[in-house]
């Protein structure tokens, strides 16, 4: 049986190859909120495993919360110059503080120091208060290292479903949906 996870990888390294995108590793993560309807936002995919999908995040914002109250959630991959769609689902569980860490010393220090200075998701008064807080803290650091905060690590969405949707001009789109049971991953075939 073919492996969804490998597929996945696949496609995400044709779909990097002499990319137009800006966001390479750019998904869209759907979570349901404390009223019950769907929120959806883009965050940088991080890794691809066998265990499922990582992404970073503050787990103190709104996607965190959501997910604290309802782990269920869908990624979406819309890779629009190879033709490529790929939805998941499944259930969200927070990574260890080993491999934030790790996500965290990847990023560059002004990505660090944007993290560090804001509070994701609460309101802000205004543009200049946001870089007022950005330069205070670029300073702060100027001479060392961004140490992680706390509420800051990732998610990872362990997959109970994958579908693949092969764009065509027709639209007859070809898409196959995996569907794992017991550890086992079957597919279907789906009408465009």
């Amino acid at each position: 049986m073919e492996n969804p996870i490998e597929k996945f990888k696949s496609w995400w390294e044709t779909a990097l190859v002499n990319t137009p995108l800006n966001q390479k590793n750019a998904v869209c993560v759907s979570t349901i909120n404390e009223n019950g309807f769907p929120s959806e936002r883009f965050v940088d995919l991080k890794a691809v495993s066998d265990d499922g999908f990582t992404f970073c995040t503050y787990l103190d914002s709104q996607k965190g919360g959501d997910i604290r109250k309802n782990n269920k959630v869908s990624l979406t991959f819309w890779w629009e110059h190879v033709g490529y769609q790929v939805r998941v689902t499944g259930l969200a569980s927070e990574i260890t503080k080993v491999e934030a860490q790790y996500y965290w010393d990847q990023r560059t220090k002004d990505a660090q120091i944007t993290t560090s200075c804001c509070n994701q998701s609460q309101p802000l008064n205004s543009e200049s208060d946001l870089m007022k807080q950005f330069l205070q803290t670029k300073e702060k650091f100027a001479e060392s290292s961004v140490g992680k905060p706390d509420n800051w690590g990732g998610y990872l969405v362990t997959p109970v479903s994958i579908e693949f949707l092969t764009f065509k001009e027709n639209r007859l789109h070809f898409r196959e949906l995996f569907k794992n049971t017991n550890n086992v991953w079957c597919k279907t075939l789906l009408q465009p």
